[in-house]
């Protein structure tokens, strides 16, 4: 916070309310539509452990705090939280003080633009162009577009969200607890894509980790409660979602 680095106060950060003040304006400028904050689904970092970041590596995966805004069928999404990006994209090696935006265009591909995003220098430069601007008579409309011509967003409930999902369960290492999580797989129909386990004494408790393909969030939250239901599940599961389109 001294440096300029982080809010005054760093929940904002550490819970992602920081990043989705930014991302509803970056979604109104990007979809030409009314700021909609309230629609937000915001999700922190609180509940992430050094080792959800080594199983995240072991996958081939890093972990990044984002904020994603995107037109998904009849609808805008808009959701800020935990990822696991491939460990060689771009976007996994922004770090320090440094923000990223990926922008996805019709005839361009993905674009990304790095740069710094905090601290005295990045802040003064900014609040300097505006007065520049303001001086030169430059008057552009802040989201792009004439607040007056801006829409309203239809929103797609976080529930509808489809795409591939990191879990991680502490099990005791008894016989029949795969064949307990496997049933709860496939009472919701979702579907396994690989698994790692991790050698203890039998009866202790193990972290058993999973990655499944595309499935919608309702239906992994009503897996994953289910899930954690079981006697035999002694921590509640972590759930992180994949984002594989930023390779």
């Amino acid at each position: 916070m001294d440096l300029g680095y982080a809010e005054a106060d760093p929940s904002f950060d550490v819970d992602g309310i920081d990043t989705a003040h930014k991302l509803a304006i970056l979604a109104s400028v990007a979809f030409a539509t009314e700021v909609d904050f309230d629609s937000v689904y915001i999700e922190g970092i609180r509940h992430l452990s050094p080792v959800d970041i080594e199983f995240a590596r072991r996958l081939g995966y890093g972990i990044k705090l984002l904020g994603v805004a995107n037109r998904a069928g009849d609808g805008i999404e808009q959701r800020v939280h935990p990822c696991m990006v491939p460990i060689n994209a771009p976007i996994n090696h922004v770090s320090s003080v440094f923000n990223g935006i990926v922008v996805e265009g019709d005839f361009v591909d993905d674009t990304i633009y790095e740069g710094r995003g905090a601290g005295a220098g990045p802040t003064a430069s900014a609040v300097v162009a505006d007065i520049v601007d303001i001086a030169r008579g430059q008057r552009v409309p802040t989201f792009g577009t004439p607040a007056k011509a801006l829409g309203r967003p239809a929103t797609l409930p976080m529930g509808r969200h489809i795409g591939p999902y990191y879990v991680r369960l502490m099990v005791v290492d008894k016989p029949g607890v795969f064949a307990d999580i496997a049933t709860s797989l496939k009472n919701h129909a979702v579907s396994m894509e690989q698994v790692l386990q991790q050698a203890r004494d039998p009866g202790e408790p193990v972290p058993v980790v999973m990655t499944v393909h595309d499935t919608e969030e309702d239906a992994m939250l009503r897996t994953v409660a289910e899930i954690a239901a079981l006697e035999a599940v002694v921590e509640p599961p972590v759930l992180i979602r994949i984002e594989n389109f930023l390779k």
